[in-house]
């Protein structure tokens, strides 16, 4: 049937999704998604809270304290079977004197003797540049990994016989790292501030200390931001020895 003379017919309506219709309900989708991801992650929980972080911290806390109490036992059954040994290895006089003197370079017998400590610190909470300097950045404020490594390795350039950092004594494959703030050696967790103990001359630790182009830009610090550092001389101090595993652990070729 046709229409009214001079009405043009009226042409069907297909639906059609525009580009832009799609690009809205992809939006939607995906906010969607998003939302109940995080629900099922946070488990009706705050997602900026810091209760994750301090979970992990006291868990950190409590393997260094295992590690602690690990190291005393591995100590304490060291020095027994150290006992048997020497009442039935049926070695002689001068065997018995290169074991000991093997035992004390790698750092696994008592070190006793004059010596130093240097301690290093995190400047103060409300630290100001001094005269002359730019203000600090909150990296400027703290002790970090290198700190402590060009105290230790200018030690050992001024002959130190042995040196222990806070209550450990270092071997040759002992590693000082730092992870935040935080100091992780040999399996358990220091913060600051760090004490590390040298036995040896006093003159030449002192002089290796003055001479380390690393300790030197410490002091820059320190002067500047009040980083902290102390040096105390010792007439007659004591390291343990080393108690911890001395096994080597490296890499092999697959085959």
């Amino acid at each position: 049937m046709s229409n009214s003379a001079g009405t043009p017919a009226r042409p069907g309506r297909s639906l059609r999704w525009r580009p832009v219709r799609v690009l809205t309900a992809a939006v939607f989708a995906l906010a969607g998604l998003i939302f109940v991801t995080s629900f099922n992650t946070a488990k009706g929980t705050n997602l900026r809270t810091d209760a994750s972080l301090l979970r992990l911290s006291d868990l950190i806390q409590e393997r260094s304290h295992k590690n602690a109490g690990l190291d005393e036992t591995t100590a304490a059954l060291r020095r027994q079977v150290d006992a048997l040994a020497a009442r039935d290895d049926g070695s002689t006089e001068a065997q018995d004197e290169r074991l000991r003197a093997l035992e004390a370079t790698a750092g696994t017998t008592e070190a006793r003797g004059a010596g130093l400590t240097v301690t290093l610190d995190d400047a103060p909470p409300n630290a100001q540049a001094a005269p002359g300097y730019p203000e600090p950045q909150a990296n400027d404020l703290v002790i970090h990994q290198q700190d402590l490594q060009a105290v230790v390795n200018a030690l050992w350039q001024g002959g130190a016989k042995g040196i222990r950092v806070m209550d450990q004594r270092l071997i040759s494959t002992s590693a000082v790292r730092c992870v935040g703030n935080t100091l992780i050696l040999q399996g358990r967790v220091y913060s600051p501030p760090y004490r590390i103990t040298a036995v040896g001359d006093r003159g030449r630790l002192t002089r290796a200390l003055a001479d380390s182009p690393a300790v030197q830009n410490y002091q820059l610090y320190v002067k500047a931001y009040g980083l902290g550092w102390k040096l105390d001389e010792h007439k007659t101090v004591t390291l343990p020895g080393y108690s911890g595993t001395v096994d080597l652990h490296y890499a092999k070729p697959v085959s």
